[in-house]
């Protein structure tokens, strides 16, 4: 049986999975609707998943239904804004010819939501803890940046740090939305963040789309079948995400959720056969030693 210290890990484990799976999935939704439909798929779809995994956290625990505070609408604002506008400056980047290193970029993430977590939450980052992020977020780096990626400009580096900075305050808006209910169930508190901010992004994409391309929202519920599934896939990771966050400091889940990289290569690699390059072992190596470090001194 798995000890309550070490849920957090299990958990970032099982979202990390379920979201390279998503991602997977959504490559013929990305075909068909294109990459801001596809996105929105995981917001619209998902919400009212969201709303089946509160009613039966609430039917299993008979904890009733949180009131929220003032404090609670600031964080919750914060998280469902800052990834709908870090998921826009990854679709910027994916019309830059250096996406590559924009995305190496963004796997800068786990640091700076480390910094950002100490500012706005108070979250401790010790110097093991600290090293063990270093590691890994190098390792994602040396995977990602191919020979010549580097010539990408200062455009790449702003679009990928831009985005990381703005994932990483998703991720301290969401922890700060759980911890400010001031409940004593966890999973209570992560799936009603979860039901809200899904709530907050499908109205507020629908909307957009409505204003912007009404036609591809027209075609999200021609597809709704394959969105349906990517819908429930997305609140499934998303709800395991939140429960991390719940009992561990977003630096340490989103650092330890690198291992979806490694996920992804594992995918590539014998699913797809594509062989292992050095640069590529080196990177894994640096990944599962971060990795390693971070759950031995947490």
């Amino acid at each position: 049986m798995v000890q309550e210290g070490w849920l957090w890990a299990l958990f970032t484990i099982i979202a990390a999975a379920s979201q390279t799976a998503r991602n997977a999935m959504q490559r013929e939704l990305t075909a068909r609707l294109g990459t801001v439909g596809a996105t929105h798929v995981r917001f619209l779809f998902g919400f009212p998943f969201a709303l089946v995994f509160l009613a039966a956290v609430f039917a299993a625990t008979g904890v009733a239904l949180p009131r929220p505070g003032l404090a609670f609408v600031p964080w919750i604002i914060d998280g469902a804004l800052a990834q709908i506008a870090a998921t826009a400056l990854m679709l910027a980047a994916m019309n830059d010819r250096s996406f590559v290193v924009t995305i190496a970029y963004i796997k800068t993430e786990p640091v700076q939501v480390a910094l950002f977590g100490l500012v706005l939450l108070g979250d401790v980052v010790t110097l093991p803890m600290a090293i063990a992020i270093l590691i890994a977020t190098s390792g994602v780096i040396v995977m990602s940046l191919r020979p010549g990626a580097l010539a990408g400009g200062p455009k790449a580096t702003l679009l990928g740090l831009g985005a990381g900075a703005l994932f990483g305050l998703s991720a301290i808006g969401y922890r700060g939305a759980i911890l400010s209910l001031g409940l004593p169930s966890y999973v209570m508190a992560a799936t009603f963040t979860l039901t809200i901010s899904l709530a907050l992004q499908a109205v507020l994409l629908s909307l957009y789309l409505w204003l912007r391309d009404p036609q591809v929202l027209g075609a999200i519920f021609r597809a709704w079948r394959p969105s349906l599934f990517a819908g429930f896939m997305g609140a499934f990771a998303s709800q395991f995400w939140f429960l991390a966050f719940a009992l561990a400091t977003a630096a340490s889940v989103r650092t330890l959720a690198l291992v979806e990289v490694l996920f992804a290569q594992a995918i590539s690699s014998f699913l797809f056969r594509q062989p292992v390059s050095a640069r590529e072992a080196i990177g894994i190596v640096l990944v599962v030693m971060g990795v390693a470090l971070l759950l031995a001194v947490h």
